[in-house]
């Protein structure tokens, strides 16, 4: 089937960066990039941010919720159902499985550590973690290395869920309560085939922020979940951010559907799962409201000093197959450019959920959005992803929200001879 013709690294990239995130077609040079300010001109058109978030619900989406945020002005929205089996409608404040936006969360917390004086970015890992990341890669890999996925590390996932390269999501099920140990995952990525060389060029892996998670432990003497709580989470002033002790969401939530490129038909609902397998990767449980208030304290200043905040927005290149620079990735976070500016956040991607956080440099104009159904779209005979209703309806939704009235802009959305948006999921073009 075109499934088993997805490679491994385009595989394991699915289950982080990538699949959520919607990129600009016309991508600037990073020279030019760095120039873009925030954007102007924007605006919370409520009705328009309304019909783009339904829009998403009515090209397939089961469930979709969505907070926007303009200085001072708040919008919120829902569209479609939280079971698809009752009916249960979706609301704003549900909770939701972030996936790798938890990396920006462990990236504070490690360079909080670095401002302590307790780790230095550019020493190798196996300083601090000799036993685990031992020989020439403890060595050559840096602790910058691990939080900017320059590491070439492989990552974990595949041998976490070894039924993924027979095109089979059976270990999904397989794992739903298994407890995976941290040093466990790291075995698996060290195992996995390499990347490249440390240092030589961007390449996403999970395990990068699950060693990244023991560090924590290692150098704060407690659970790295325990040290993100208090140092960060509570710190921005989040009131339902938390890492979950138990295969549940503490709290109302949507269920979450996985259809894996139509492998689970239909679709099923892995809400309660157990994230020890991802970790300080992606485990961490929040709402739209909480990540906008999380990125606007942090771009504001308020988790990390300036010196520290300038090494984590310092980037290096993500490329597609032909060269082009689809966004910058800085330690954690990445730079996202748009027609109207810069915007940094994240995005993440577990089973069944899916969430996009971006905010202008400033913090001021934000966008939170989370869906309930993940790998909605079908693979084509040479296993290339097909761009599905639901991606563009996203695109559009995301450009209201960060772009306002420059979202209307004429042609902008229109003319088909314009290619403005690679509404495909990004992993199948990255390197």
């Amino acid at each position: 089937m075109a499934f088993a013709r997805l490679s491994v690294r385009r595989l394991v990239t699915a289950f982080g960066i990538g699949t959520m995130l919607l990129t600009w077609a016309s991508v600037t040079t990073p020279a030019t990039a760095q120039t873009i300010s925030a954007p102007a001109g924007a605006s919370l058109d409520r009705t328009a941010l309304n019909g783009t978030l339904h829009a998403i619900h009515e090209a397939g989406m089961y469930g979709t919720y969505s907070s926007v945020r303009d200085a001072r002005a708040k919008w919120q929205g829902a569209a479609g159902v939280a079971d698809v089996r009752t009916g249960k409608p979706v609301h704003p404040g549900m909770l939701h499985r972030v996936g790798s936006i938890s990396k920006t969360f462990t990236a504070v917390a490690v360079l909080q550590q670095v401002a302590r004086g307790r780790v230095e970015l550019d020493a190798p890992i196996g300083r601090y973690l000799p036993d685990l990341v031992t020989g020439a890669r403890g060595q050559a890999i840096t602790v910058r290395m691990l939080l900017n996925h320059t590491s070439g590390l492989g990552d974990h996932i595949v041998g976490a869920f070894p039924s993924l390269l027979q095109g089979s999501t059976a270990s999904l099920d397989d794992n739903r309560f298994r407890t995976f140990q941290p040093e466990e995952l790291v075995r698996l990525g060290l195992a996995a085939p390499a990347a490249g060389e440390p240092g030589q060029r961007w390449s996403y892996s999970n395990t990068n922020y699950v060693i990244a998670g023991l560090l924590l432990k290692k150098v704060t003497g407690t659970d790295a979940e325990t040290y993100i709580t208090r140092n960060v989470i509570r710190k921005a002033g989040l009131k339902d951010t938390s890492f979950p002790r138990t295969p549940f969401i503490p709290g109302p939530h949507s269920r979450a559907y996985e259809s894996f490129y139509g492998l689970i038909d239909p679709p099923r609902d892995y809400s309660v799962y157990n994230m020890s397998w991802i970790y300080t990767a992606g485990a961490v449980v929040s709402t739209m409201n909480d990540l906008n208030t999380f990125y606007r304290a942090l771009l504001g200043g308020e988790l990390l000093d300036a010196q520290r905040f300038a090494e984590m927005v310092r980037t290096v290149p993500v490329t597609d197959e032909r060269g082009n620079v689809l966004f910058n990735y800085g330690l954690g976070i990445y730079a996202q450019d748009l027609p109207c500016g810069r915007f940094w956040g994240h995005d993440g991607a577990v089973f069944g959920s899916g969430t996009i956080s971006l905010s202008s440099p400033d913090g001021k104009r934000q966008l939170s959005i989370g869906i309930n159904l993940m790998k909605y779209q079908t693979v084509d005979e040479n296993g290339a992803i097909q761009v599905h209703p639901i991606d563009i309806a996203l695109s559009t939704h995301l450009l209201q929200a960060l772009c306002g009235s420059q979202a209307a802009a004429p042609n902008a959305l229109t003319e088909p001879s314009v290619p403005l948006f690679l509404t495909e999921p990004l992993w199948p073009k990255i390197k």
